[in-house]
């Protein structure tokens, strides 16, 4: 299994709106890192959700459920989509100001490439946030 940042404002799409609507599609990245990324998930692979802009929090736990396929928002092959599920709210929001005070996190992904919007994450990066949200 592995891991994942997925980053969106919450005035796009938030937290609650996926909570809301059961499963999305994740799709727009126009970056072709972040597109691999994307390439990369496999099913069953945890994305923490973050906020980004409003909150800079990471505020729940999704799933991969369906792995990358072409992004159905535009008609070019370059780029592609992810489905993906809630399946936990953390109980307390992890801030991006905790987890740049976190000296085991120092090499973060969100922390060394903030603008990335999809973003690898280690295990041992995934249980640390995790600890913190308890």
């Amino acid at each position: 299994m592995n891991y994942w940042i997925i980053k969106s404002e919450p005035f796009k799409y938030s937290w609650d709106q996926l909570v809301e609507d059961k499963w999305t599609y994740w799709d727009g990245v126009r970056n072709y890192q972040a597109r691999n990324n994307l390439r990369n998930m496999e099913v069953g692979d945890y994305c923490l959700f973050y906020h980004s802009n409003k909150g800079l929090e990471i505020v729940g736990i999704s799933k991969v459920i369906k792995e990358a396929y072409p992004d159905p928002t535009i008609e070019d092959e370059r780029w592609v989509a992810v489905d993906i599920e809630p399946v936990k709210e953390l109980k307390n929001y992890v801030t991006l100001k905790q987890m740049k005070a976190d000296e085991n996190l120092v090499d973060l992904g969100l922390i060394r490439q903030g603008r990335l919007s999809v973003i690898p994450c280690s295990k041992e990066h995934y249980n640390i946030i995790i600890e913190h949200s308890k």
